[in-house]
């Protein structure tokens, strides 16, 4: 299906064409198959076809979710000591970009990380009235600030300030109807023992510099690791998906006792579904991410990633999400203005869904957790047209169809 067929501006509260309706609710299926190669790979138990189907089935009904990404840059809003960084990219990364001490990082950020009263429930209702069945948040990212409360760290927002923020939104999510997720990086700026000597393949504002603590023992920086993981899974009541962030070759698997870790979250979370980014994930930001729908493999995770881009096919057997920011920035950017219209986001989720994929959009909320109005706008307006055509959507599985000729 083409997307430019899907909506215009005028289009969005009409009911689209039936031969659409058609086309995004057929096809796919699980591949035993595959399952069973990676068992045998692995040497781990199987789960049974019906009950991966079983365990899936929310996942694969929903369709549409909320990304949010909220931490410590969020207040620094691409600005560093006064002055931007720049109009376009990841502003999560501010620290990378300005190669900042975690120390000298805190010291300027934290004063400006102060979440208002009542952020979580707004946040839980946009996602509702936007059509979203889930939404996922970092828990972690990679400056290593915890939006939890950790009893490893006082990097934590509990000790920066006094509440749990995690317990404050899984709450609000779960109050509103919908699913949670805690995105998780494996990667950590701020651990004094996180080796970035070993870690050569991932980002830290430190590489090509020696370590200010002499030298660190990854394997201590890996315990921390399972350790946080463990709260995550172990007080916050049922937590639906877990979103890992991010392995390259060499640094993956293994490298994080990935199965060591994923039993762990199994025994605590049975019914929770997680990606494959505790593994090597290429071509997830390539044009056409179809080669990294064929390369996931379920011993890796449930579903696989492609990000900012949208694969030119689906995969039978292949459960994938798209993840996707508004702008150009996954954390809030004040100086970001590249908004994509709504007529855009919303023909990219039928694009994805005609092809059997999920979407996951992003919003970055500023450092008092309120959320953009410009994020606000669209996700509203895009609950409108939900509202009209939502069984386009919910529960459809991939169009039998190829691109359409127009």
């Amino acid at each position: 299906m083409g997307t430019d067929s899907v909506c215009t501006e005028n289009q969005m509260n009409t009911k689209i064409p039936v031969a659409m309706l058609v086309a995004a609710m057929m096809l796919g299926a699980t591949s035993l198959g595959r399952a069973e190669e990676a068992a045998k790979e692995t040497g781990t138990s199987m789960e049974t076809k019906a009950a991966r189907d079983a365990r899936m089935a929310w996942w694969r009904e929903a369709r549409f979710g909320m990304f949010v990404h909220w931490g410590l840059y969020s207040g620094l809003a691409g600005n560093w000591r006064g002055q931007s960084t720049g109009s376009s990219g990841g502003m999560e990364w501010i620290e990378q970009a300005v190669k900042a001490d975690t120390w000298e990082y805190a010291h300027e950020a934290i004063p400006h990380f102060r979440p208002e009263p009542g952020f979580a429930s707004e946040w839980a209702a946009l996602a509702h009235d936007a059509g979203c069945r889930y939404l996922v948040f970092t828990s972690k990212h990679h400056e290593g600030f915890g939006i939890f409360n950790s009893q490893y760290t006082d990097f934590d927002a509990y000790d920066t300030v006094g509440r749990d923020l995690c317990r404050e939104i899984v709450e609000a999510v779960h109050g509103a109807g919908l699913k949670v997720g805690f995105y998780h990086s494996v990667i950590d700026w701020h651990h004094p023992q996180y080796d970035y000597d070993a870690a050569n393949k991932l980002p830290h504002p430190r590489h090509g510099q020696p370590s200010p603590n002499g030298p660190r023992n990854h394997a201590i920086y890996v315990n921390y690791l399972h350790n946080q993981v463990r709260e995550l899974m172990s007080n916050y009541g049922p937590i639906d998906i877990l979103w890992w962030d991010f392995s390259k070759a060499g640094n993956d698997g293994p490298f994080w006792r990935s199965d060591e870790l994923t039993a762990m979250v199994r025994s605590l979370q049975p019914a929770i579904i997680a990606n494959d980014r505790l593994y090597d994930t290429p071509d997830i930001e390539k044009e056409d991410s179809s080669d990294r729908l064929r390369k996931w493999t379920p011993a890796h995770g449930d579903f696989t990633t492609p990000e900012q881009t949208v694969p030119a096919t689906g995969a039978p057997g292949v459960d994938w999400e798209v993840c996707m920011t508004m702008n150009t920035s996954w954390g809030y950017s004040e100086q970001d203005a590249a908004w994509k219209s709504t007529p855009t986001l919303l023909r990219t989720l039928v694009d994805i869904v005609s092809k059997g994929g999920n979407y996951l959009l992003n919003v970055g909320p500023k450092g008092d957790g309120s959320i953009p109005e410009e994020s606000v706008v669209r996700m509203r307006e895009m609950g409108k047209w939900m509202a009209v055509n939502g069984d386009a959507i919910y529960g459809t599985t991939a169009s039998p169809y190829g691109a359409a000729p127009w």
